[in-house]
């Protein structure tokens, strides 16, 4: 039997999906209704349904950043869920999911529309009961033939990347070309406040409600969310590699890819081994 789980932050309309869902698809079991991302990130991680339908603006967490915990976080020995992204604001269902590994309605959700939605997800859970193809030129996701898991997961994994950096909710906003990056941290301590060079940045870190600032001699502490230090940063120098770290590019020396798909960062002259997710598995392939 197929399980969805539905993250809606108003529970009518979470009512009313779950009820349109189960008028289409009689055989779908619903097992969790949530009304926050970081719910919907934990129940998802240990109930593991085969459909995750998330709103995109939700208390606590977006459905974007519910996705990419997801993403990160999913064991890998299973299937990773096929992904319906419910939202109010048309913007957002845009080119990013052009290819169909995600899919999306908007708010008020039409009953032919969510049809069509359902259509596609029974194909494409088909589609991955059946024995995969050594060929994938047959086509993408969702024309009936059989895909690859992993040939899915990554087109999957590509959309979210698209999604995460067009500046919808959850995603970090764009720094503006005419906003030059930051040059200095200032990190304040009692009435003491330190002046970082962030050339001298190796990475940081979100803690909490503050960001660990880490260089080769010491390591600080700024009461500001990555998210909000993300568009400050110059892209080509800093590397978002896992939802809650950002590593200077120069300073990792080698990058090891586990069984799980995600990858192991050695920082040159460090001891300590971060993790990137196998969601930023994609900014370090050999050339």
């Amino acid at each position: 039997m197929p399980t969805a789980l539905i993250a809606e932050d108003e529970p009518l309309l979470a009512d009313a999906l779950a009820a349109d869902l189960l008028r289409l698809w009689p055989g779908l079991q619903v097992v969790a209704q949530v009304g926050d991302g970081l719910s919907a990130a934990a129940q998802a991680l240990a109930l593991r349904p085969q459909l995750c339908f998330l709103d995109i603006r939700m208390p606590g967490a977006s459905g974007l950043e519910a996705a990419q915990a997801l993403a990160e976080d999913w064991p890998a020995q299973t299937p990773f869920p096929l992904l319906v992204f419910v939202t109010a604001y048309d913007q957002y269902a845009l080119a990013a999911f052009d290819a169909q590994a995600v899919d999306y309605l908007v708010k008020p959700v039409d009953s032919a529309r969510l049809g069509a939605c359902v259509a596609r997800l029974q194909r494409r859970l088909a589609d991955q009961a059946s024995p995969p193809k050594t060929d994938l030129s047959a086509g993408p996701a969702g024309t009936g033939t059989a895909v690859d898991s992993e040939a899915l997961l990554q087109q999957t994994l590509a959309q979210l990347r698209a999604l995460l950096a067009g500046g919808g909710p959850g995603a970090a906003p764009p720094r503006e070309a005419s906003v030059p990056p930051l040059q200095v941290i200032q990190a304040g301590v009692g009435n003491l406040v330190h002046l970082v060079p962030v050339a001298e940045v190796l990475y940081f870190e979100a803690a909490d409600k503050y960001v660990r600032v880490v260089t080769a001699e010491r390591e600080h502490l700024i009461r500001l969310s990555l998210r909000e230090l993300l568009p400050q940063l110059d892209a080509q120098q800093f590397w978002q590699v896992h939802r809650g770290l950002v590593v200077r590019a120069s300073a990792i020396a080698t990058a090891q890819r586990d069984d799980s798909g995600k990858i192991v960062l050695h920082l040159r002259g460090r001891s300590e081994r971060l993790s990137a997710s196998r969601l930023y598995a994609h900014l370090f392939k050999g050339m």
